[in-house]
Order: C-alpha cells, then sequence, then structure tokens
C-alpha cells in the first residue's frame, strides 16, 4: 500500500490592514524577543492538561508564483488548484477521476460545488487564503473558517466514529492524542466533493487521517492521509500532504 507525500511549505506573512473588531488590541501571553517582537519560534504553548494548544488564527503559505501582471487580491497556495502538484505526475486517479478533472479544468471549474454557494470540503478548508481560528476546549477542537463563515467540530473525549451516518460535506470528526500530536479520523463525507480548485474528486468512501501538530509557537502541521477505495478515486488507496502553516503576524501582534 502506498502512501504518497504531497507537501504544503509555509511561511509568515504581513499582517494586512483589514478591518477586524480590536485589531490593535494586544493578546496577552504572546511570547517576545529580546527587541520586544513576537517570538514564533518559542516553544509552543500548553493546555491545562499538558497537551499542545492549537489555539489561534492560521493560514497556508502562499507558495504559488505571482502571474506576470500581479498577485490577486488572495494569494492561495499551490495546493488550493492541485491537490497533487508536488507529486511526480500527480495524483494516482482511477481513470474516471481522471477523466472527471480533465473535464472540469477544460470547463474552468464552472461545477465546483464551492461555485454553486456550497459549503468546502475539508481538504479545500485547509488550502483556503481565508483565516481559520481554532479554538482547543478539554473535549473539543474547534475550527472557525472565515471561508463561508464555517466551522467544524472534532471531539477529543474518545467516542468512536459514526456508522452510516448522514452524509455531510465536512464529515464527522473524532481524534486522540499520540503523544503532542492530536491524530483525527473523519468518515461521511457527502458524494461529489472536490478537493481542489482543478477539480479532484472526494467521494463518500473516504476516510481522512490528520495529524495536527503544532511545532513552535508560530508554526502548526497538519498531514493528511486520505484512504479512499481502489474502486473509487485513486489507483493508490492512501496519499498525504503536510499542511506547516504559521500563525500570522496579526496572531502574534494580538488581534482576536
Amino acid at each position: 500500500m502506498k502512501t504518497l507525500a504531497l507537501v504544503l511549505a509555509t511561511a509568515l506573512i504581513t499582517c494586512h490592514d483589514v478591518s477586524a473588531q480590536w485589531i490593535k488590541y494586544p493578546t496577552s501571553g504572546v511570547p517576545r524577543t529580546s527587541t520586544g517582537a513576537p517570538d514564533l519560534n518559542a516553544p509552543a504553548p500548553r493546555a491545562a492538561d499538558g497537551k499542545p494548544d492549537f489555539s489561534g488564527i492560521w493560514e497556508p503559505i502562499k507558495n504559488r508564483r505571482c502571474p506576470a501582471n500581479g498577485c490577486f487580491d488572495m494569494e492561495v497556495p499551490e495546493e488550493f488548484f492541485n491537490a497533487g502538484w508536488s507529486l511526480k505526475g500527480g495524483l494516482p486517479y482511477q481513470p474516471w477521476a481522471a477523466q472527471a478533472v480533465k473535464e472540469r479544468q477544460e470547463q474552468n471549474g464552472k461545477d465546483d460545488p464551492v461555485t454553486h454557494c456550497q459549503p468546502p470540503s475539508v481538504l479545500q478548508l485547509h488550502t483556503t487564503p481565508q483565516l481559520r481560528k481554532i479554538l482547543r476546549l478539554p473535549d473539543l477542537l474547534v475550527i472557525l473558517s472565515e471561508f463561508a463563515a464555517g466551522y467544524r467540530q472534532i471531539f477529543t473525549d474518545g467516542r468512536p466514529l459514526p456508522v452510516d451516518p448522514n452524509p455531510s460535506f465536512i464529515g464527522y470528526s473524532s481524534g486522540r492524542w499520540d503523544d503532542d500530536t492530536l491524530v483525527v479520523q473523519t468518515i461521511g463525507f457527502k458524494d461529489g466533493l472536490w478537493i481542489d480548485r482543478g477539480g479532484s474528486p472526494l467521494t463518500d468512501a473516504a476516510k481522512l487521517t490528520e495529524r495536527f501538530r503544532r511545532v513552535n509557537y508560530g508554526k502548526l502541521e497538519i498531514e493528511i492521509t486520505a484512504q479512499i477505495a481502489d474502486r473509487l478515486m485513486l489507483r493508490s488507496p492512501n496519499f498525504a500532504f503536510s499542511q506547516k502553516s504559521p500563525a500570522i503576524e496579526r496572531v502574534a501582534h494580538g488581534a482576536p
């Protein structure tokens, strides 16, 4: 069983002057360097239970080169358009999936569910340029997404995944701790979702495994393994990508 690695690199970006509540109000507890600047290489904060605290506002790196006529207002990572861009030959699609991707790209993604005001898939939420805020509670991880004003719940109270759940756009997630890494499994997706703007499909047979690890104060890594039955989307049943997302400067300076 072959695992394919898709890597999302990351870097700190400059805070943009956007309208927000309390944008100049400093967040307490931010580690500082000797010059008073936020110390993004400081150790990751920990919650009361001793486990890493993922709380903060995050976004993926802008690793896509701007076109000759300049960048778009919202810069996106390469994986936003093609989740398998770093793989030689791309994702190992089943023939039907490869044909679907070809047709969707020729049609400029007109049938992307997001284009029709439907919620994005979990993988799309990981690559969208809009901000996401993570709240770490004792038995729950909550991800609030600026994209579509959506939210996601990841239960960490030990509950098993549901049996034959009602399909949803973001599925049903349950996590457990493996040392300092939160391992999350998600099932119960609606059929027909996309994982990127290029039209890579996600079927209702998908099972996602995410590994959340806060490397330090300013960097969060998310490694995703998508297990999809051979007969459906991929020839290889597993693929993975890691998202190493830093806290943006706004978090470090103190906006909520």
